[in-house]
């Protein structure tokens, strides 16, 4: 883990070797104040050597004026390099979130991951900053100061290194007290962000069921929750540091105590014990910045840690290391006996067999949670399935490439996904180079480009947080404009008419047909109105598929399919 930690320093080592020489020179004349001290004090004073004195003083006040612009570097540049260092974890993170499969995302919260993006690298910058400074400063601080010390009085000095063993062992002793109560403050952040991004992306359910109450209520727990975590941090926290300055004060007090009985038996001078007690001071210092950088260490390394479980999560679903691009000649897609479950429970399909010719359409019909969706999900590699095998062109899906298939593959879904952008944005996303004359093209195929122009700003309109401005039919051409606009071999339509009016229905129906032709397209649809044309219809609930055949065919046969036609039939 440190490892890891410290090869994000590598892309700045210029930067970071830079600010570790500042920190070396700002601790050199921290080092050297008591020895000019010391000497002027003692020697040039004494002997009338004034001028020397005052060069010496001039030489100070030198030193402190680099010492500020040391500090600067330190303060700004030193801040800047944990930002890179920020930035960088924050893409490696974020990188790493786009190859994880939809089964991750099926088991971990939009405001947990967020926290793990956003909130818990804050701490590592300060920690990639402060850190390797201060242990620098610290460990030249006190070896310099402690060979300084033996020269002044070596009966002093063990006064002192005797005592310090006491404040390394507390040191460690708390810091996995500490480290503990950090990673839970962590994880109830994480909850209570995950409780925000629900309650406000739900914030219009709360309010139709009048719920506000308990959705405060709710929030209310968390925070309470949150609040006795950081009590435990803030504990353990206070007790390594009341303890840690109970021991450098002692320190303080024992040098002092054996100072003056060394003066009484005539062996220590008073400007020496003067001198001595400044390096103390010196030793001491970088003895609080130490228990600070464990402070630091601990929460700063608690959200790495976060950061590096998040990191060491492996694709369920990549590339093989012999995957080649899938070469589409035509769109033949072939289920062969196909087994696939979400977790280690019951099977949502099991031994499912379909054939899709290329260029024809197959319609999915049957009951909520017969695995239609499913289905559909299995062709692009959104979830692997558990045996059998899916064939595009007699290319087993497994052996090429996730990219190339997926270009392939146009979806429209049930659940629109409408980002925060303007209109234009929207259905350039199905395909990112695409000219602005492309986009109008592709919406005025999906029967949207006129709803667009009529729009305050047009396709520069906004549409606010997940396409909040726009209705539901609107929303849902959009979407089937940015698959006019991919304009892949294969389709595949899940319930894509289902947020129309009649009329809008029947004009993105013809336009879908039109596009349909000469694609190999898999439609899921409840409106059986809408899939009478299709060259096949298989009904498919929780035993499989259960009858194939085109409409008329399926009717004469009177099962399963013609007994749910008829009942959408007495219901409109």
């Amino acid at each position: 883990m440190i490892r890891r930690f410290v090869s994000y320093y590598k892309p700045y080592k210029k930067l970071f070797f830079f600010d570790l020489i500042c920190a070396l020179f700002i601790a050199g004349v921290d080092l050297a104040y008591p020895l000019v001290s010391k000497y002027a004090l003692n020697t040039l004073l004494p002997r009338g050597a004034f001028r020397a004195f005052y060069v010496w003083m001039g030489i100070l006040v030198l030193a402190y004026l680099l010492k500020g612009v040391f500090q600067f570097v330190v303060a700004y540049w030193g801040h800047m390099l944990g930002v890179y260092m920020e930035t960088d974890m924050r893409r490696d993170l974020f990188s790493h979130l786009q190859t994880l499969s939809f089964r991750f995302y099926d088991k971990h919260r939009t405001g947990q991951l967020m926290s793990r993006v956003i909130s818990d690298l804050f701490e590592v910058v300060e920690l990639a900053h402060h850190g390797p400074e201060d242990l620098f400063i610290s460990c030249v601080t006190l070896i310099g100061a402690l060979i300084v010390l033996f020269t002044i009085q070596w009966r002093l000095a063990l006064v002192i290194t005797i005592l310090v063993p006491i404040l390394i062992v507390f040191t460690a002793l708390r810091r996995k007290h500490m480290a503990s109560s950090s990673r839970k403050v962590k994880e109830k952040i994480g909850i209570i962000n995950s409780q925000i991004e629900s309650s406000i992306s739900g914030v219009r359910t709360a309010k139709a069921f009048h719920n506000e109450a308990y959705e405060i209520a709710r929030f209310e727990e968390g925070s309470q929750s949150y609040r006795s975590a950081r009590d435990g941090f803030y504990k353990q926290m206070a007790v390594f540091v009341s303890g840690s300055d109970v021991i450098t004060n002692l320190i303080n007090v024992a040098v002092i105590a054996a100072g003056g009985l060394l003066i009484i038996s005539g062996r220590l001078e008073y400007v020496d014990l003067l001198v001595f007690t400044l390096y103390v001071s010196s030793f001491l210092s970088p003895i609080r910045k130490l228990a600070n950088f464990i402070e630091q260490y601990t929460t700063g390394m608690a959200g790495f840690v976060r950061f590096q479980e998040l990191m060491a999560e492996k694709p369920d679903i990549a590339d093989a290391p012999d995957a080649k691009p899938l070469v589409c000649t035509g769109g033949h897609i072939s289920f062969n006996q196909v087994s696939f479950q979400y977790d280690a429970g019951a099977s949502v399909l099991e031994n499912v067999s379909l054939n899709i010719p290329a260029g024809q359409t197959v319609a999915l019909v049957g009951p909520s949670g017969g695995g239609k969706t499913t289905l559909c999900h299995l062709i692009p590699r959104f979830y692997e399935i558990q045996s059998g095998a899916i064939t595009i062109d007699g290319q087993d899906i497994r052996e090429v490439t996730l990219q190339s298939l997926r270009e392939q593959v146009g979806i429209v879904q049930q659940d629109v996904m409408i980002f925060a952008g303007t209109v234009m944005d929207n259905i350039r996303y199905g395909r990112l180079d695409a000219t602005d004359e492309e986009v109008m093209e592709a919406a005025r195929r999906a029967e949207i480009h006129d709803t667009i122009l009529a729009m305050p700003d047009g396709y520069q309109t906004y549409v606010g947080e997940r396409g909040i401005k726009l209705s539901g039919g609107q929303k849902q051409r959009i979407s089937i404009a940015r698959i006019f606009l991919k304009n892949p071999p294969i389709l595949l339509l899940d319930e894509a008419t289902s947020a129309l009016d009649t009329v809008t229905e029947a004009h993105i129906q013809a336009a879908l047909e039109k596009l349909s032709k000469g694609r190999t397209t898999l439609v899921i649809a409840h409106r059986l109105s809408t899939i009478r044309n299709a060259n096949t219809i298989a009904y498919i609930d929780e035993q499989g598929i259960r009858e194939q055949g085109t409409h008329q065919e399926l009717l004469e046969k009177d099962g399963l399919y013609a007994a749910l036609y008829a009942a959408t039939q007495s219901v409109q």
